[in-house]
């Protein structure tokens, strides 16, 4: 009498715990898991560790791969398989558990669209003593200002904004003077002419490189053309013969 073939579908199956392995290793574990004996036990979760590493062979590019084998193992036995491990047990609070949640910077920004960087240049400037060097600080900063404005806002404010921005970002430490010399647009023009500059030398420099490739094409065109055709008769000299050697060739008249 033949058996009916009973059919597993998944909806029917336990939840694979590690997915990777696959449902047949899942079984293994669950059948050593049954078994009384100690020794057999061993013996047959040792198999099993051997043929998870055989599916899984990326596993040994890690340090120490075999005691992730050891913790999978106890993982898809979901932590009921008594065995003596060379490794510490893992739990389910240890693997399972929960991390922290981030905590991310929240600060209060004034104008978006000067950004952080600019409020943490202003503190830094608000430490530096009197003089130019903490002038053409400040020239920078109002600079770099009015470029994210004109980047953000398709507009350009005046020097006597700036200097009112600057005055309430840095809650009232940095008071422009008529005497300073404050200049945020000649700071623009300098920096405009340095990348004009840039842009004029990197251009010098491409160009000369194109000229050279071509002076050097042209010449290997030339010294091509200068070549003789071997294989062109008139090229040949008429007092040798045909010969490619270059020796005159006598014939039994000659002689």
């Amino acid at each position: 009498m033949i058996k009916e073939a009973t059919l597993e579908y998944n909806t029917e199956r336990n939840k694979l715990i590690l997915s990777e392995y696959g449902r047949s290793i899942q079984k293994m574990v669950d059948y050593a898991t049954q078994i009384e004996d100690i020794e057999k036990r061993k013996k047959v979760a040792d198999e099993i560790l051997t043929l998870m590493g055989q599916l899984n062979p990326h596993l040994r590019d890690i340090a120490d791969y075999k005691h992730k084998l050891y913790d999978h193992l106890f993982i898809i036995s979901d932590f009921k398989l008594e065995l003596d491990s060379p490794y510490p047990k893992p739990t389910r609070e240890t693997v399972f558990v929960k991390p922290e949640p981030m905590k991310y910077p929240q600060s209060k920004i004034s104008y978006r669209f000067y950004g952080k960087n600019i409020q943490n240049m202003i503190n830094k400037v608000t430490e530096l003593p009197e003089g130019p060097f903490k002038t053409s600080y400040i020239n920078a900063i109002g600079s770099f200002m009015k470029t994210n404005c004109r980047n953000w806002n398709d507009e350009v404010i005046g020097d006597e904004q700036i200097m009112a921005h600057l005055e309430q970002l840095s809650d009232g430490k940095i008071q422009i003077n008529d005497s300073e010399d404050i200049d945020f647009k000649a700071q623009q023009m300098r920096r405009m002419n340095n990348n004009q500059n840039n842009n004029h030398r990197n251009n010098n420099n491409r160009n000369f490189r194109n000229n050279n490739n071509n002076n050097n094409h042209r010449n290997n065109n030339n010294n091509n053309n200068r070549k003789p055709n071997n294989n062109n008769p008139n090229n040949k000299n008429p007092t040798l013969g045909s010969n490619d050697s270059g020796y005159r060739k006598f014939n039994s008249k000659d002689r």
